[in-house]
């Protein structure tokens, strides 16, 4: 398969006051097309500031990033924003859903924002085809505050799937989940990275979580420390069937 992110001997510092962190010191990292990346490691480790400069929302201090073979480390704010439109979807951990929106609202706001030049109907149609793909077509009216937070999450990768997007990077999409809703999610990445053949990254601090990948890497302060491919891909699916009742409230 085709490398579709390479970073090479990627370094990053900020100034706090006069001293200089070193969030990432010299990493080098290769991920294939289609790939299912889990990026795990403690509080501090640089697998978020490495998540944001792979989504183009930061620059490196110094080293390489190319993306689908062309070298993204030194091109502008505008160049980095139309990169993120056209090729990476994003979900986080607190869905960042308009609380006075609609679920299909919430969804197209991408393509407001990307200057598609869809019409209505066609903003409508998109969200509506991205709502059905989690689930969630006959929720398409519902504010936030009327949807679980498994719902939720749902919003916001439907969302993220708007524009069609190559790669998923997904930080802790978890996290404010329980665990039936957390495996609900990951069923979610894992058909879209089987089925579409997007890829996927996936920053989480929960092991179990990391496992549904087919390949984890580990940080700690600023460097890979582990790289490995996940010998039993895990089916989420698989688990919902089997999972107590009791945690299936």
């Amino acid at each position: 398969m085709p490398t579709v992110i390479s970073v090479k001997n990627l370094i990053k510092t900020y100034a706090v006051g006069e001293v200089e962190v070193r969030a990432l010191r010299g990493v080098n990292l290769d991920v294939e097309r289609g790939e299912f990346l889990a990026v795990t490691g403690p509080s501090g480790s640089g697998k978020s500031t490495f998540m944001h400069i792979v989504g183009c929302l930061d620059r490196p201090t110094s080293g390489q990033y190319f993306l689908d073979g062309q070298d993204v480390s030194r091109m502008s704010r505008d160049q980095l924003a139309s990169i993120r439109n056209k090729k990476i979807g994003f979900v986080f951990q607190g869905f960042n859903l308009l609380s006075r929106t609609s679920a299909l609202d919430n969804v197209e706001l991408p393509l407001l924002y990307a200057g598609s030049g869809m019409k209505g109907p066609e903003r409508h149609k998109r969200a509506m085809e991205v709502l059905k793909a989690v689930g969630l077509e006959d929720r398409a009216d519902h504010h936030p505050n009327q949807l679980s937070g498994g719902q939720q999450q749902r919003v916001a990768i439907a969302r993220s799937l708007i524009n069609n997007p190559s790669i998923l990077l997904a930080d802790e999409p978890t996290g404010n989940l329980d665990t039936r809703t957390s495996i609900e999610v990951m069923d979610i990445f894992q058909r879209l990275n089987r089925e579409r053949g997007i890829t996927v990254l996936l920053i989480t601090h929960e092991h179990d979580i990391a496992e549904y990948g087919t390949r984890m890497v580990q940080f700690r302060d600023g460097q890979v420390v582990m790289d490995r491919p996940i010998q039993r891909r895990r089916l989420a699916q698989d688990e919902l069937v089997t999972l107590p009742a009791a945690q299936a409230v």
